[in-house]
């Protein structure tokens, strides 16, 4: 029987730790897509968000537009500089989240650069950020080594913060990083930038089994990661999986086309990959 407190407890929690809780009490993952705010511009980004959460997905990254992005591929940097060139800023970005959080119960990671926090000033940028309506954050350029302050600021907002895990880190390492992560890790599944790959690192079962030694937080898998047979394979041994260039070579696809017919596309393809998740789901 549910409690009056156990509801409030509920309320209380981060969004993110809530729905991988929710996932992991019914033996759930989830499918996590990215795209990038402001391409092809705010308004789209909207209607794209909500689409993403009727197609099932639990979490979406969203991207704040930096001129230099760290690790991204040439199909996300393109659509970086896209968003930069029609004037979108993060203040913007902000305000355009703040006005679609209503509507969604999904949860909401920005994936933003250090660069664009500090000059900002993370205590504002974290402040207004949650006030806004995200969930968490990933910080990609942000070192381990100066971590420390920040991520106690990220936790005083009340915002997670998952750092990246990649596959040429030294055990140690690893387990530093996902020590420090809140929310969940995110493991890269391959060294390089992202992209669209065939398969699935060999060596990726192993990784994770390693690091769940050092976390109990829930595992996040992205880079490379495109079909409903890659989330699946990827779902086998990890919480949930990232999905972010062929979604966003899609939106790129459809640049001109109706807003709503490019959300509609969005959210069929997200669909694929969230049933990608069910048994005999992949094909």
């Amino acid at each position: 029987m549910i409690t009056l407190r156990d509801v409030s407890i509920l309320l209380l929690m981060n969004r993110i730790d809530r729905i991988f809780g929710e996932l992991r009490g019914g033996g759930g993952r989830a499918v996590m897509p990215f795209i990038t705010a402001g391409d092809p511009d705010l308004e789209t980004t909207a209607l794209l968000l909500e689409a993403i959460q009727r197609a099932g997905a639990a979490v979406c990254e969203l991207g704040i537009p930096f001129s230099d992005p760290i690790a991204d591929g040439p199909v996300i940097q393109a659509s970086m500089s896209r968003a930069l060139g029609r004037g979108v800023r993060p203040e913007q970005v902000l305000e355009m989240v703040s006005t679609v959080r209503p509507k969604l119960t999904m949860g909401l990671v920005a994936m933003v650069s250090f660069s664009i926090v500090h000059r900002m000033g993370p205590r504002s940028f974290f402040a207004q950020a949650a006030e806004a309506g995200f969930d968490g954050l990933i910080l990609p350029d942000l070192p381990l080594e100066e971590s420390p302050s920040t991520l106690a600021e990220v936790r005083e907002a009340g915002l997670t913060c998952s750092m990246l895990v990649a596959p040429t880190s030294p055990d140690e390492r690893a387990a530093a990083i996902a020590e420090a992560s809140t929310g969940f890790v995110y493991v890269l599944a391959r060294a390089g930038i992202t992209g669209e790959r065939n398969g699935v690192p060999a060596d990726l079962p192993d990784r994770i089994s390693r690091l769940r030694q050092a976390s109990d937080l829930p595992m996040a898998v992205g880079f490379g990661i495109g079909t409903p047979q890659q989330v699946a394979d990827v779902c086998r041994v990890a919480d949930a999986a990232i999905v972010g260039s062929a979604i966003v070579r899609r939106i790129q696809e459809a640049d001109g086309v109706d807003r709503s017919a490019t959300a509609a596309d969005v959210e069929s393809f997200v669909g694929d990959l969230v049933a990608g998740l069910s048994p005999g789901g992949s094909g």
